[in-house]
């Protein structure tokens, strides 16, 4: 009986500690390096910059934080006896996003643009054979008749993201002989997708750096 009530008088201590410890909600001044960095707690924006996080008793919430050229950051914070207590300030230091450093703003990816020649079909159809193919290694489809080329995707991957461009001509007049021409630039927020899971790509307003002369030199070498 005298060990059980040691016991019993153990756990009453233990408790007198240990649940204040968690007890009530848990507040943190959350700040970041970029000041205009969006921050979503549990899916909903409450601000940018800096945020008072609230962390209810027995409970865990998400934090995200977003900013353009910079990597989606997610942690999760816990008021829980069996966690770490969360600390009253966090600052978090965004990482650049790579994806960003290897492309550039453009205007004319992912539209139609015409180039009027002056040279012959055959000599215009060939030379543009050959710019395309210094920049991309697969044709997939080719039908000169048609005035139809498209080349295969090339994908490339990066911490948090999966680039894929490819080239599309098409016959736009025989007189004057006009092709239209477009360099495709798609992305999907995840690093080794598949360029066959279409579903998870969408246009890019930003092409990669090596495909960034492609369409001027179409223009100066075949167009007039």
């Amino acid at each position: 009986m005298k060990k059980t009530g040691i016991k019993y008088t153990i756990l009453f201590v233990l408790t007198l500690f240990v649940i204040p410890a968690f007890a009530g909600k848990k507040e943190i001044r959350f700040s970041v390096s970029e000041t205009d960095a969006k921050i979503f707690v549990e899916g909903k924006l409450i601000g940018t910059g800096q945020v008072q996080i609230i962390v209810p008793s027995h409970s865990c919430v998400t934090v995200k934080v977003e900013k353009a050229s910079f990597l989606t950051t997610t942690i999760e914070f816990c008021n829980k006896p069996e966690f770490t207590a969360p600390p009253k300030t966090f600052y978090m230091q965004l990482e650049k996003d790579d994806s960003y450093d290897a492309t550039e703003a453009t205007d004319i990816a992912n539209v139609d643009i015409e180039v009027k020649t002056k040279k012959s079909e055959a000599e215009a159809w060939k030379l543009m054979s050959q710019i395309i193919t210094s920049y991309f290694d697969v044709i997939e489809v080719t039908d000169r008749e048609t005035g139809y080329l498209r080349t295969s995707w090339v994908a490339q991957t990066f911490k948090q993201r999966t680039i894929r461009t490819r080239m599309i001509v098409k016959l736009g007049s025989t007189e004057p002989l006009a092709y239209k021409i477009k360099l495709v630039s798609e992305q999907a927020g995840a690093a080794q997708t598949s360029v066959k899971s279409d579903e998870l790509f969408k246009e890019w307003d930003r092409v990669l750096r090596k495909y960034k002369e492609v369409i001027r030199e179409i223009q100066t070498r075949v167009g007039y």
